[in-house]
């Protein structure tokens, strides 16, 4: 099965830079506390290395 990634935004938007907020809504998260499933590529762990101060994230098999 491939790897997938659970992705839960723990810190809120306000405040932070364009870039990370762009980041967090190319991710599909919109709000605190919501959690996302992405595939396990380079493309999505650059962009979670981005705003790794924001999320927490989860190695899920699906």
């Amino acid at each position: 099965m491939a790897k997938k990634l659970a992705i839960t935004l723990k810190r809120s938007m306000i405040g932070r830079p364009e870039a990370h907020r762009v980041t967090l809504r190319t991710l599909g998260l919109r709000k605190r506390e919501q959690t996302v499933i992405q595939p396990d590529n380079p493309a999505i762990r650059g962009m979670i290395f981005q705003v790794k101060h924001l999320v927490e994230v989860k190695e899920v098999d699906e």
